[in-house]
């Protein structure tokens, strides 16, 4: 699917809530069928003092299994569009000033709305390196 205008908004909130310190997390959900993944989590992780992302991906085969890889902030954005609208209909980025749904209707047309936050505290590695940076 290519990224079109409303991804680039979710995407810029993303970066956005990582460097005002509020990014609590980000969920890939709501699948298309029956399918093997069943979500895709993201949160932040540090490795050797850098912050980077960990992206985990549930998947139920002949039962429940995590895969987890690290990956560096910027490339975010090449990770999960491959997901989205193949089998994720869903993206729920979780801040601590709103809770932003990106969700794909049946013509595949992407919307954004914001709810009130779901999360009170933000990211904890998140904010330690924060913390630690400035």
């Amino acid at each position: 699917m290519p990224v079109n205008p409303t991804f680039t908004i979710l995407f810029d909130k993303f970066r956005e809530s990582i460097n005002d310190g509020t990014f609590a997390k980000l969920t890939l959900a709501k699948t298309i069928g029956r399918t093997e993944l069943q979500n895709i989590y993201v949160r932040t992780t540090l490795e050797e003092g850098i912050l980077k992302l960990s992206v985990k991906f549930k998947i139920y085969k002949d039962g429940l299994e995590e895969i987890e890889k690290t990956i560096a902030i910027e490339e975010l954005e090449t990770e999960v569009v491959p997901y989205i609208n193949n089998p994720f209909l869903s993206v729920l980025l979780f801040t601590t000033e709103a809770d932003i749904t990106m969700k794909l209707n049946k013509k595949r047309i992407a919307t954004i709305t914001e709810q009130p936050a779901t999360f009170k505290n933000a990211d904890p590695i998140l904010l330690e390196f924060l913390a630690q940076s400035r």
